[in-house]
């Protein structure tokens, strides 16, 4: 029987390990498909506190799950949790199954602290996640990687608030900031899409989709071909650096209703103001549950905060 089982390995689950650790818990991390989560395919970090010349994402990753087995935090690798059970005692079974092969293992633990993520969405283009994780041009955080990208074109796919939020805050540093949408107007809300449009920095191209990333002689975006979702017609655009906006999918397939509540786009709804579920002893922390923020630096401070409560609890199951 496990005190804390933690499910993920981005900043929000190694911190949750780095705390339980440190309280002499012996968490277990479940690693998932992705070891080090989201922040490995962004090559620098340039806001996360503690490292004034920048750190690569991968490092950053390495350092917190070193920091953690430090402590005596235990990392399982290659498995990703197909389910969470909680028992009649009032403890959890996790069961899983290799990432590349079929075995399959479970489980027993007091707490469980959900720390699975969520993913960008990207268009599915070839290459594209191989773009995404050597830094060349294309990523899907406009707040981490607008600052590389000073003084030339870029572009924003999507319609959202989030499209219209991220083309409005990326020309505090580009020179001109495309926002590439496949309707002829925005589906964000009226004050955010009347923003963006305002600005004499962001071009609009309405009814258009990227069909492919155009590539200079060092594998780098120049560039993105433009199909016409009226007429099919294709058209090219010069530009720098290409912001992803079409959303995220929260890794929360494996959890029941009967565990968790989620809301329409299936993010965990926590407790408000804690990392606490609706279930006793089931915590999520990050981006599993962040639909605003999304930062390392937040999904860092709910690990801690979720490390606390199942501690907490864990003292209340002791008496």
């Amino acid at each position: 029987m496990e005190n804390v089982i933690i499910i993920g390995t981005g900043p929000a689950g190694y911190t949750a390990a780095i705390y339980s650790a440190r309280a002499d818990l012996s968490p277990l991390i479940l690693t998932g498909s992705q070891p080090g989560g989201q922040l490995t395919t962004t090559t620098d970090v340039e806001n996360f506190p503690g490292f004034p010349e920048g750190i690569m994402g991968p490092e950053l990753m390495v350092k917190m799950q070193q920091q953690a087995e430090r402590f005596g935090a235990r990392v399982e690798n290659g498995v990703e949790v197909t389910d969470v059970i909680k028992n009649d005692d009032g403890s959890f079974t996790v069961k899983a199954k290799q990432v590349f092969g079929a075995e399959t293992m479970e489980w027993q633990s007091k707490t469980v602290i959900i720390a699975s993520g969520a993913s960008a969405r990207y268009l599915g283009l070839p290459g594209e996640m191989d773009l995404v994780k050597s830094g060349a041009g294309l990523t899907a955080c406009a707040t981490c990687d607008g600052a590389f990208y000073r003084d030339v074109p870029v572009c924003v796919i999507g319609g959202g608030d989030s499209a219209a939020e991220e083309a409005t805050f990326l020309t505090k540093f580009a020179s001109k900031v495309y926002l590439i949408h496949r309707r002829e107007e925005l589906r964000a809300s009226k004050i955010m899409a009347q923003r963006a449009l305002d600005n004499p920095k962001i071009e609009p191209v309405w009814n258009s989709q990227v069909v492919e990333y155009l590539l200079d002689d060092n594998g780098r975006i120049r560039g993105v071909k433009l199909e016409s979702t009226v007429d099919g017609s294709h058209s090219e655009l010069e530009l720098e650096g290409v912001f992803m906006a079409i959303g995220h999918t929260p890794n929360s397939g494996f959890l029941s209703d009967e565990l968790v509540d989620k809301d329409e786009s299936g993010y965990v709804l926590q407790v408000p103001g804690r990392t606490a579920t609706k279930t006793p002893g089931l915590y999520s922390a990050g981006d599993i549950s962040d639909t605003v923020y999304r930062q390392g630096i937040t999904a860092a401070g709910q690990g801690c905060a979720a490390a606390l409560e199942a501690e907490h609890y864990l003292a209340g199951l002791e008496g």
